[in-house]
């Protein structure tokens, strides 16, 4: 075998079994909390799971923290902010391929150079795609407080389905 093909073969090889590994790694995580008590106080972390009156936390020191639910004021849901840039990208990247398009093409005796399918798409749906993307990326917020039961219980159910444990009961 010559030196080439044993070296792309042990390069695969390689890339396969780091790749494997990586996907076995990756554990599930709960959503980002920060709960405001009704006493004022502010608990953040992951949620682990959501007990029948009380929702079980991973705090940013690394300890389980319980918090029942009548204690509980407002919950909010961070997400992490990348549907802004993601937006972004793909606002430009569709918009600059609909400019690339257009050179060459004759609009009433212009005739549009890359840089105007840059000024003219690309920046403008980039900017439309960033604006729509942090819309979708903005943190949710859930106001226990005035609720009735059965609207906890539905705010729980639909928690529940970000905690890292969903079908603790």
């Amino acid at each position: 075998m010559k030196k080439g093909k044993k070296f792309i073969a042990l390069f695969l090889a390689f890339s396969l079994m780091m790749l494997s590994v990586n996907l076995y790694a990756k554990e599930r995580r709960g959503a980002k909390l920060l709960i405001t008590k009704k006493d004022g106080q502010q608990i953040e972390g992951e949620l682990i799971t959501v007990k029948p009156n009380s929702l079980l936390l991973l705090d940013t020191e690394g300890k389980d923290v319980s918090v029942g639910i009548a204690d509980i004021k407002v919950i909010r849901v961070v997400k992490k902010s990348k549907g802004a840039r993601t937006g972004f990208l793909i606002g430009g990247g569709l918009a600059l391929i609909v400019g690339v398009g257009e050179i060459g093409a004759e609009v009433h005796g212009f005739i549009p150079s890359f840089i105007d399918g840059l000024i003219f798409f690309a920046l403008p749906g980039a900017l439309i795609g960033a604006l729509i993307g942090s819309a979708a990326g903005t943190d949710k917020t859930i106001q226990l407080e005035g609720m009735t039961d059965s609207e906890i219980q539905e705010a729980m159910d639909k928690l529940r389905k970000k905690a890292r444990i969903r079908d603790y009961r």
